[in-house]
């Protein structure tokens, strides 16, 4: 019995095609990245006599330096916040039979239905009457809030998975509720946190129309509004812009190389739930 069919061949070349599809942008965008401006040659053209020097100006002239600090500060802080608050929040609701705890993850799963666009103008009225306009504190409540229902969902449906006999075996040494999800649970749960710390990661980095309107008018911004400047600023640069853009991706893509065997892992335990 042959395992190689000539079905496997067209999956295997459909695939790669796929895959090319999907290099080709990040290609152009490392190319163009580390070629001098004087290279006018095709994007396609692999660059000659790579430069850092774009790297250099789009540093200098975007001040990616404090926005990437403030992105940073409002990614691991509010991730952080979320990763705390849903896993606390989906323990009880996945596992009590009572009628209120699938009440209560009903209401909160309305957080993934409405739109947050819908409370954008009391949410910034909230904001401002707090004071916290055009600083970062201000970004970290309004993802902290935000995320915490798809998160929720993530760790509910893992822990509906996860067998009860470890936390009974807890509770007959005498670990209370909290003990036993601190020193039982938590540990079993590393998968989907992984899972949901870089999902939630990306989405935090990435959003633009919220520090946009929370940081207008400040001198603090984020990656994607910084970066969105420098392309307003120097438009026809794109060496530069291509580099800036290099800068905002590595941050996000090192912690998801890093972690992605457990990715892997917590979106397979979340399917067999």
């Amino acid at each position: 019995m042959k395992r190689y069919t000539p079905r496997t061949f067209a999956l295997e070349m459909l695939m790669i095609a796929v895959a090319v599809v999907f290099a080709f942008p990040v290609y152009v965008l490392i190319n163009l990245a580390f070629r001098a401006p004087s290279d006018t040659s095709s994007p396609i053209t692999p660059t000659s006599s790579p430069t850092l020097d774009n790297f250099v100006g789009a540093w200098q002239e975007a001040g990616l330096g404090g926005a990437l600090i403030n992105s940073l500060v409002v990614t691991t802080v509010s991730v952080l916040i979320v990763l705390a608050v849903s896993a606390l929040a989906a323990y009880p609701l996945a596992r009590s039979t009572a009628h209120w705890s699938r009440g209560i993850f009903l209401l909160i799963m309305l957080g993934l239905i409405l739109p947050f666009q819908l409370a954008s103008l009391p949410l910034y009225q909230t904001i401002r009457d707090l004071g916290l306009l055009g600083s970062v504190g201000s970004l970290i409540l309004f993802y902290s809030g935000l995320q915490v229902p798809f998160t929720t969902f993530l760790y509910a449906g893992f822990l509906r998975a996860l067998p009860r006999d470890f936390e009974e075996a807890a509770t007959i040494d005498g670990c209370g509720p909290f003990t036993a999800f601190r020193y039982v649970i938590l540990p079993m749960l590393k998968p989907i946190t992984v899972t949901a710390l870089v999902l939630n990661a990306v989405s935090v980095w990435n959003d633009f129309f919220t520090p946009l309107l929370y940081l207008s008018g400040s001198d603090q911004q984020t990656m994607p509004v910084a970066i969105a400047g420098f392309v307003g600023q120097f438009v026809s640069d794109w060496n530069l812009i291509f580099a800036a853009l290099l800068i905002s991706i590595i941050p996000v893509l090192a912690v998801y190389l890093a972690l992605q065997r457990s990715i892997i892992n917590g979106f397979a335990g979340g399917l067999k739930g």
